[in-house]
């Protein structure tokens, strides 16, 4: 399929990438995905355990794309690298040392939890060339933090949870995942970084988890949101007791230009998901997928 002058490669073989990181990924809308959740920090807000997988995945997507360079030029095969590494604080410098000698991008440093202990910091980067370079390239970054490399054996909780209140909320289903729900959402436009087309899978939706505890639920992820957008849901998420945790940008050369917004509250289920429906509502989400 062909948007502005890239095409998406939606066959591609990704084994070669899958070597280098010693797992298998998993494959969307023409996107290889690889996530290591940080199953080796223990990381609370006040007395409550997050989950490795609720606020503390890193993760590394790639999109294969033909660049048209014109007609007498041929084509160029290439793939572009994007991620998220969650760090400790004392892992930040360097993770950017590596980032910088391996000649990757950063677009972003920044929090998404407030309160948390130990001090959490999340790092966003980009690349692109050879898939296989980048792989090794980004493992190299991985290798200067104690990010567990191997799956981990088993989820925080393995109990079922009935979220079957909050899924008739919202309208449809989500994944499963152990004492966890999650849900993405995509925009309804185009979204694009450095003039190529996204898809909603290579970090371009909003990503809303629920953790349960009790009879209660944290909830937790990043609104993706155009400008105008920003204080009408920061009201929303206030006058229902939610806290916006942070606000900031993901990318360097988005178009349009997004802000993402991070959230955190402990409640009810049910309200929590009420108050996530009026948000998508008032944005311009694309409709929840019955």
């Amino acid at each position: 399929m062909l948007f502005g002058s890239y095409t998406f490669c939606q066959q591609n073989d990704w084994s070669a990438v899958e070597s280098v990181f010693g797992k298998k990924g998993t494959i969307q809308d023409g996107v290889f995905k690889i996530s290591y959740p940080r199953s080796d920090l223990k990381i609370k807000i006040d007395d409550f355990q997050v989950a490795p997988g609720f606020a503390l995945g890193s993760w590394i997507g790639f999109i294969s794309m033909d660049k048209n360079m014109g007609m007498n030029h041929g084509r160029i095969n290439q793939s572009m690298m994007m991620g998220d590494l969650v760090l400790l604080d004392t892992e930040v410098p360097g993770v950017l040392k590596k980032l910088v000698e391996e000649n990757l991008e950063i677009t972003a440093i920044h929090n998404h939890l407030i309160n948390e202990s130990p001090n959490v910091k999340y790092v966003h980067f980009s690349g692109s060339g050879d898939k296989v370079k980048l792989a090794e390239a980004i493992k190299s970054v991985l290798a200067t933090t104690s990010t567990p490399l191997a799956a981990p054996q088993s989820n925080l909780q393995t109990t079922s949870v009935d979220w079957s209140k909050v899924e008739s909320i919202l309208g449809t289903t989500g994944k499963h995942n152990g004492m966890l729900l999650q849900y993405s959402f995509p925009r309804k436009e185009k979204l694009k970084e450095s003039g190529m087309i996204l898809p909603p899978y290579m970090g371009m939706a909003t990503a809303v988890n629920f953790q349960k505890e009790g009879d209660r639920a944290a909830i937790t992820g990043d609104f993706v949101l155009l400008a105008d957008e920003i204080n009408p849901v920061i009201k929303i998420l206030v006058e229902h007791g939610i806290t916006p945790t942070a606000l900031h940008n993901h990318m360097i050369h988005d178009d349009p230009r997004l802000f993402m917004m991070h959230f955190w509250s402990i409640d009810d289920p049910e309200k929590l998901a009420k108050t996530l429906l009026q948000v998508l509502a008032t944005t311009n989400h694309a409709p929840i997928k019955k």
